[in-house]
């Protein structure tokens, strides 16, 4: 029974990847201030499928409550700071285009 929830739960994550990356599909339909290229969909495509595999990676593992906790923590703040560096150059890192 564990395997089987484990894999809806991995289901779950896989499919919120494509649903995610419809709402700036969304949102260029409807502004011009939303403009994202192919490369801007798969950077954010590829960085989401691996959150949530490495998050799927550390539920499966990593035993304690606590543990868990911390650990997806840190890996969506390292999301969210990397997605801020791609968007915006918030460090003036190379890697931004800055």
């Amino acid at each position: 029974m564990l395997m089987v929830t484990q894999n809806k739960r991995l289901l779950g994550f896989l499919l919120s990847v494509p649903l995610l990356l419809l709402i700036p599909l969304i949102g260029m339909q409807l502004t011009t201030e939303v403009n994202w290229s192919p490369f801007d969909y798969l950077v954010a495509g590829f960085l989401l499928l691996s959150t949530a595999l490495v998050v799927e990676l550390i539920l499966r593992k990593v035993r304690t409550l606590k543990g868990r906790l911390v650990l997806c923590l840190l890996v969506i703040v390292l999301l969210c700071l990397l997605w801020a560096e791609l968007a915006v150059g918030l460090f003036g890192t190379p890697f931004a285009g800055s």
